[in-house]
């Protein structure tokens, strides 16, 4: 899910990850949202937000919304820094830092109390935008363009595309990868969404302790990743074994 890259990527691999970090994705949403009022793993809105504020002359909110983007951007090329810099060290680093670093931001933010995050809600925001831009960059490297996680915009505008070529196309390889690519779109929208339904209900009981269980999925996800990847070289090596 994480380890493999290039050609070596199925469609299964992408499937699997877009699934995990879209719903991690959806209760960063929305804990962001209910815990400090603002967007935090997309930044269109901000644009929006940062135009109006600036028309109106409050350029105190308008610098805020700034920072956001560039929060994102930096969260962004902080990954894409991390990937190029490590898989030049040791390529089964490359993609493992920064989730650590994910976790790391994710875990520190969830423990906090309810009285810091209310009086520092602008620098939680800029937290959770930093590390939805460092996973959205991750997933972006590692799945070649192909899964995003963090904004559904791009998403639903490709899948209405898709869609509407299904009635056109006619070769059985090019409408096999369509459905392929239809089947990965709805995959991310449904996990983002179910993301923010687990978000939005456990908040009212955890609060911005509902990143823990965002926290908690990348662990296994990497758990997963690491045991799996461990039993294939396990059943490689075997064979070998035998014979000496």
């Amino acid at each position: 899910m994480f380890r493999h890259l290039g050609k070596s990527r199925t469609f299964i691999h992408n499937l699997k990850l877009a699934s995990l970090l879209s719903l991690v994705a959806g209760i960063v949403n929305v804990s962001g949202l209910f815990a400090v009022h603002e967007l935090t793993t997309n930044v269109t809105g901000h644009f929006a937000f940062f135009s109006d504020n600036m028309s109106k002359g409050n350029y105190k909110n308008a610098f805020f919304y700034l920072l956001f983007t560039i929060s994102f951007l930096t969260g962004a090329f902080v990954s894409g820094l991390l990937v190029e810099s490590i898989s030049r060290k040791n390529q089964r680093l490359t993609n493992l830092i920064p989730i650590i670093l994910e976790i790391s931001l994710l875990s520190s933010i969830a423990s906090l109390d309810v009285e810091i995050v209310n009086n520092y809600g602008v620098l939680i925001a800029l937290c959770l935008l930093f590390a939805m831009g460092l996973q959205n960059a991750l997933v972006t490297q590692i799945s070649n363009a192909i899964v995003r996680t963090t904004h559904l915009t791009g998403l639903f505008t490709d899948l209405g595309i898709e869609i509407a070529q299904v009635f056109f196309y006619t070769a059985q390889d090019r409408l096999k990868k369509l459905k392929s690519s239809i089947k990965l779109r709805l995959v991310i929208i449904g996990s983002f969404f179910s993301g923010c339904l687990i978000g939005g209900y456990t908040f009212q009981f955890l609060q911005i302790k509902t990143l823990f269980i965002g926290v908690i999925l990348l662990i296994s996800g990497l758990t997963y990743d690491i045991v799996k990847f461990k039993i294939v070289t396990y059943k490689r090596n075997r064979p070998l074994k035998a014979l000496k």
